[in-house]
């Protein structure tokens, strides 16, 4: 779906209103920048789904002095699931001369890498972005894409150490992919490289689609599986999040993720990034890219802080204790 609205804050509902303006301190706003700039936004999900990480970015370019109805032009295109639509959003963006193209995913960064090798691209969050092909090094980026790169890939290993700390002595693990998604394919290898080291057996099961994905549920109980693990940067994934989180306590499988989005909506436990706080911090190289930066010279980001989130209704609806050294490393945890 084609979205030119400017949200407000009464579009968002109220606990993810409460959750992104909490991510933040309160400081004194930014005085108005000089030149007014002209974004697009590359969104592979709906605004419902992505409305509160949008409000992130926002959040960010006002306290750089960026206001929309002033020196603040933002171009939306949601692509409301239909990956099909992303290049053709990709290439309208491309051809409006714009300051930057921000892109929330692997499959947007990759669309608009393809349509514009012009327009700087800024990623909000992108797992192996040197591996994808998208820039040549974190430090020298190359051609137009800079931006954050998402650690999530690199933190499966200490994820699953939680997976085992929480479920001792667990039987299969079912580990969710989209085998439509690059990523995937890339960082299976160090998964199972990881749960060997460990003692876990893996059992890949797999969703291109969100209509997919009772399907690939069926499989995780044919193959005995006791616990539910979801591969990183996955926008399919992430938009189907209250039905993989309703499915998981169906089968009754504690369930572990990247994102504390999937632990709000009654999931047992993430660890990763704070996605709000990567989004709001993708505004500071807009800000760089206005005042004359390049973006093949400015490096890429990765995440300092990683953020864990706990939800003890499902734990106790799963008849799982949370071992106190646990809770006391969550940042968010949920009664």
């Amino acid at each position: 779906m084609h979205r030119n609205h400017c949200p407000t804050l009464k579009s968002l509902p109220a606990i993810a209103l409460i959750a992104v303006v909490g991510t933040f301190p309160v400081a004194a706003i930014a005085q108005p920048a000089q030149k007014p700039i002209r974004i697009g936004l590359l969104v592979a999900a709906s605004y419902d789904q992505r409305g509160e990480l949008e409000l992130a970015l926002t959040r960010g370019l006002n306290a750089r002095g960026y206001f929309e109805g002033k020196n603040l032009v933002i171009e939306r295109r949601y692509a409301d699931g239909a990956k099909v639509q992303l290049p053709v959003y990709a290439s309208q963006l491309a051809g409006m001369g714009l300051d930057a193209i921000v892109t929330t995913c692997s499959d947007s960064t990759r669309s608009a890498w393809n349509a514009t090798s012009s327009t700087p691209i800024v990623m909000a969050a992108v797992a192996d972005p040197v591996g994808q092909g998208f820039i040549a090094s974190l430090a020298k980026p190359g051609r137009n894409v800079t931006g954050l790169s998402s650690q999530a890939d690199e933190l499966l290993p200490k994820r699953l150490e939680f997976v085992a700390s929480i479920v001792p002595k667990p039987g299969p693990i079912a580990v969710l992919a989209n085998s439509d998604n690059p990523v995937h394919r890339l960082i299976w290898e160090k998964l199972e490289l990881a749960a060997r080291q460990l003692g876990l057996k893996l059992v890949r099961i797999e969703a291109v689609r969100g209509t997919e994905i009772p399907a690939a549920f069926d499989a995780a109980v044919r193959a005995q599986a006791t616990i539910l693990f979801l591969l990183p940067d996955d926008p399919m994934l992430f938009n189907n999040r209250r039905r993989i989180v309703d499915l998981a306590a169906k089968h009754h499988l504690p369930d572990f993720y990247w994102a504390s989005e999937f632990v709000e909506a009654g999931g047992l436990m993430s660890y990763g990034e704070n996605m709000r706080a990567t989004y709001f911090d993708a505004a500071s190289y807009i800000d760089k890219l206005a005042h004359g930066s390049k973006p093949d010279s400015l490096p890429v980001s990765q995440p300092t802080r990683f953020e864990m989130a706990v939800n003890l209704a499902t734990a106790k609806t799963l008849g799982i204790t949370i071992p106190q050294s646990v809770l006391l490393r969550a940042n968010e945890v949920i009664q």
